[in-house]
């Protein structure tokens, strides 16, 4: 490459100087020699220059290959950093699905163990002591107790039903005894026994006491005990969004419950009536927005009707009723209901009403299983976990049972206003 460069140098200085060139005259030959060192020199200089220049170049081509390989490097190093992080994610969370899958298995085993030991037996069946609320006896409990008893084949004569409050009508369909839990404690004795542990995950020194005491009154002879624990563990992953609503969908069987007779009722019911339990509680607090509207809202309903309210006259839990002012078209049944039936006389009050209204909650819940239209009330969204909402929905649409909504107060009004009444429900 350089002696190319020389060369062609060389080559336009001789065209340049041809006028010059006279080989004949000494002094001129020595100008034209001086003159082709001359070149030559900064010919040479300009090829050593170009030849560093050519060095310097592969140089920084050398370093600019090995940026561009570092800067390669880097970004599949964070691309390995990015998959393993991901990798890692896929894993962790795999590793937790396994464990929730190993203790759905647990659980699972743990029912058929007990299936096969009551199906194999011709042993007395105890079933409870259920002292929770009312929303999950109904949607979880009783379903529950329904799907183990007709798996297991159990004959009713081997039945023995514990709850309290008097539901019996709510396990009608399974034939057997039932025994109540306020038959051997009185409703103050149970507030406070059950006051700090309303969820019945495992079996604590009251649910102990009422089956000792129960199986030596009853006489039962090596009762197998059917626990709401084993309910609780099998649907906590539910509850806790580990697993979806066919989880409660395997183990449970909807009936709906009977009518119970209730005899002290006759007489006591107007012909036609709305069913009213307004309670105050976590998703419905004692305010003074929240008393105006039931007020209100009791109000309304006297004036177009009767209003049967299915307050009692004791308290076995945290829950307050509301008690509204007197009124010729307001009845009141809290001298009939004691504490261990006042769950079958409100059922019958329910069951013969053509709605229910009040709070939302267990009592809500009663009125579409008996077939009964029911709109219930709340003012706090964020105090109740919507899967049970949602699972009770469910239900009633499988069972073609009585409408269900569910209402926030502070909706009340729009609603309202959509069917052209203008006055507010809240003053």
């Amino acid at each position: 490459m350089t002696d190319g460069f020389l060369t062609a140098a060389l080559k336009k200085v001789g065209r340049a100087l041809h006028h010059i060139v006279h080989p004949q005259h000494a002094e001129e030959r020595e100008e034209l020699d001086r003159l082709m060192n001359t070149v030559r020199t900064s010919a040479q200089s300009h090829a050593d220059q170009l030849d560093k220049l050519m060095r310097q170049f592969e140089g920084v081509s050398s370093r600019m290959a090995r940026d561009h390989d570092l800067r390669s490097l880097e970004r599949r190093v964070e691309w390995l950093r990015d998959a393993s992080s991901r990798q890692h994610h896929a894993l962790a969370q795999a590793l937790k699905f396994a464990e929730w899958e190993e203790e759905l298995r647990v659980d699972e085993r743990r029912l058929r163990r007990r299936l096969e030991r009551v199906e194999k037996t011709n042993r007395p069946v105890l079933v409870g002591p259920w002292s929770g609320e009312v929303g999950f006896e109904l949607l979880y409990w009783v379903p529950f107790v329904t799907w183990v008893l007709r798996k297991a084949r159990v004959s009713p004569d081997r039945i023995v039903i514990v709850s309290r409050g008097g539901p019996r009508s709510w396990y009608a369909h399974l034939g057997g005894r039932y025994l109540d839990v306020l038959s051997y404690f009185t409703a103050d004795e149970f507030r406070v026994r059950t006051e700090e542990k309303k969820k019945q995950r495992t079996m604590g020194p009251f649910d102990r006491e009422i089956a000792r005491r129960i199986i030596a009154e009853a006489r039962l002879e090596r009762p197998i005990l059917l626990h709401p624990g084993l309910m609780y563990r099998l649907f906590f992953p539910f509850w806790k969004q580990k697993t979806t609503v066919r989880r409660i969908e395997n183990y449970t069987t909807y009936e709906r419950p009977t009518r119970p007779v209730c005899a002290e009722l006759a007489g006591r019911l107007p012909a036609e009536y709305v069913a009213v339990r307004f309670y105050f509680s976590a998703c419905f607090p004692d305010t003074p927005a929240n008393r105006a509207f039931v007020e209100t809202a009791v109000r309304g309903l006297t004036s177009s009707g009767h209003v049967v309210m299915l307050n009692t006259a004791f308290e076995v839990d945290e829950h307050r009723d509301y008690a509204p002012d007197r009124s010729t078209r307001i009845h009141t049944i809290a001298d009939l209901m004691t504490p261990d039936r006042n769950l079958d006389v409100q059922t019958a009050v329910i069951a013969g009403a053509k709605a229910f209204v009040g709070t939302y909650g267990g009592y809500s819940y009663l009125a579409p299983l008996l077939g009964v239209p029911s709109l219930a009330f709340y003012s706090r969204r964020e105090e109740f976990f919507a899967h049970h909402l949602e699972l009770a929905e469910r239900v009633f649409r499988s069972m073609n049972a009585g409408s269900f909504v569910p209402l926030d107060v502070a909706n009340v009004d729009l609603l309202r206003l959509a069917m052209g009444v203008g006055a507010p429900v809240v003053p």
